[in-house]
């Protein structure tokens, strides 16, 4: 299957230090992947790199096929890929319906309109009401953020980022924050995500990494040295140094 996402060679420095050392991924349709690592192993830098936050020193980034290195964080939305964040960064005197229906509206090429209209636009609210009812905020669609509770928030980025039909999704730590008893929502909405979109998920939870992906890209120092499946992940004599630890040794994970 024709790759969806690649990254070929990505290299970047700083001040003399490897941040990023000759890294290479792809991604098809439809992949869960899970992003792991130790502190400091460069996975902010790796996906700011992607998303076109920070430019490379060299190597590529293709978005279905096309180049897109040279290309900025806006385009490369354009083109499906979306990144939600470790800290959430909604507005929090604006409503969940605000918030996608905005996504919507920048998507559709239509953010210069009266933002105020949208209430009035059925296209644009069926797509509110649909998204926002797939993850149970339907209820608290009109309430300022600032007035719902955490893990109701992380639900909503994803919303806003399904809002811009990904292809490609980028998830920072989705359950970062969250109370116990509210990752299972978290969990729930990532099994509902759409078959044909790719996933790349960062993660220290390794028990949602296990029951998330399919396969498993492992980054210490810059460079990437495990890319396999989950139950191949705990063995490799690398990983267990460089991050897993204890847990490898976990009777659930041998």
């Amino acid at each position: 299957m024709q790759p969806i996402f690649e990254v070929r060679n990505l290299k970047r420095a700083f001040g003399g230090l490897a941040v990023t050392n000759d890294v290479s991924l792809s991604m098809a349709p439809g992949d869960r992947v899970a992003l792991i690592g130790p502190n400091g192993a460069g996975k902010t830098t790796f996906v700011n790199l992607v998303t076109g936050n920070l430019k490379p020193d060299s190597g590529e980034v293709r978005i279905g096929g096309e180049a897109v290195t040279g290309i900025d964080a806006i385009g490369r939305v354009r083109r499906g890929l979306v990144r939600s964040f470790q800290v959430t960064r909604l507005f929090a005197d604006m409503t969940p319906a605000e918030h996608v229906a905005l996504a919507v509206l920048q998507r559709s090429g239509r953010a210069g309109r009266l933002f105020g209209n949208f209430l009035g636009m059925p296209d644009v609210m069926a797509e509110v009401e649909e998204l926002l009812g797939k993850l149970g905020l339907k209820e608290l669609m009109h309430r300022k953020v600032s007035e719902i509770a955490y893990g109701q928030q992380r639900l909503l980025e994803i919303a806003v980022a399904l809002a811009l039909k990904p292809r490609v999704l980028l998830l920072d730590e989705p359950a970062a924050g969250v109370p116990q008893s509210d990752t299972g929502r978290i969990e729930q909405a990532l099994a509902d995500l759409p078959a044909d979109l790719a996933v790349l998920m960062i993660e220290h939870d390794m028990d949602l990494v296990f029951r998330f992906a399919k396969r498993v890209v492992v980054l210490a120092a810059g460079a990437i040295i495990f890319d396999g499946s989950p139950s191949d992940v705990t063995k490799d004599p690398r990983v267990r140094e460089a991050y897993l630890g204890s847990y490898a040794n976990a009777s659930h994970a041998a």
